[in-house]
């Protein structure tokens, strides 16, 4: 019997999102999502051109066929791009090679901003499967991280404790406010992740504390170190928490995704 859209279920869709690149999204995004997996369904949008996410779950680049950009610029159906990933409950759509091109193709299409949010619409029934909707955000705040904000119920902001990051998340939390105001009104700032921290470095701890002083309880407690094995784990196309699981990286993502379930049930009880 098929699902009405009244009782189709809606998974949380979160995009991941930083303009500047090299601060931990994509590694945040896949890491959070596989931790989550061990007890929900999730499913991870690969929409950066560069296809880090796809490559860090092992899906090499000859391998990908169609997927992201055939979703926003063909306008396939979610369910045929979908693909399994080797672990059990994560499925991701790849960012296919023709992604570079989007920025530019959908610049002359109609409703160029919603395009994800229509493929989401028109994909209810699929997503209902899943408990949580990854959005893996490019290094820039183009039409592509624009459809990803427009389709998000909220926004993960993965930031380095680095002195240029400061500049960059206020560009971003702008970027958010005036999506909501204009074409998104239930988007938010749902939190920020302090990745590539060094607890050595004087600057890092200042950095840190400049940011939880400024968006106090939206920066998460838990902190992704520095760590080698993070930086490792996607040449071999896995997640550091299949990589390495005991490492410091590795159980740093297994904390925030414990902190993220307690903020998601303690966000479920007020809404």
């Amino acid at each position: 019997m098929p699902i009405s859209p009244k009782d189709t279920r809606k998974p949380r869709i979160l995009a991941f999102a930083n303009q500047k690149g090299g601060v931990g999204k994509t590694t945040t995004a896949i890491n959070l999502a596989t931790a989550l997996a061990a007890d929900h369904k999730v499913l991870l949008l690969d929409l950066d051109p560069q296809g880090n996410a796809s490559t860090g779950l092992g899906i090499g680049r000859t391998e990908r066929s169609q997927g992201s950009y055939a979703l926003l610029v063909d306008g396939r159906p979610l369910n045929e791009l979908i693909r399994p990933t080797s672990i059990p409950h994560l499925s991701i759509l790849p960012a296919d090679p023709n992604l570079a091109g989007a920025e530019v193709e959908l610049v002359a299409t109609e409703d160029r901003e919603r395009r994800l949010a229509q493929a989401f619409a028109a994909g209810a029934e699929t997503l209902a499967a899943y408990d949580f909707v990854f959005l893996d955000c490019p290094p820039s705040l183009g039409l592509i991280t624009l459809n990803a904000l427009v389709a998000a119920d909220g926004v993960l902001v993965p930031l380095q404790t680095e002195f240029f990051a400061l500049e960059g998340i206020s560009q971003i939390t702008r970027t958010i406010e005036r999506v909501r105001r204009a074409l998104n009104p239930r988007l938010g700032l749902d939190g920020i992740v302090l990745t590539m921290v060094d607890r050595r470095n004087n600057l890092s701890e200042l950095v840190a504390n400049d940011v939880r002083g400024f968006f106090k309880e939206k920066v998460f407690e838990t902190v992704i170190p520095r760590n080698v094995r993070i930086s490792e784990a996607p040449s071999h196309g896995l997640p550091v928490l299949l990589y390495d699981f005991r490492s410091p990286g590795a159980q740093a993502h297994v904390k925030l995704a414990a902190e993220f379930l307690k903020r998601e049930r303690a966000r479920a009880r007020t809404a």
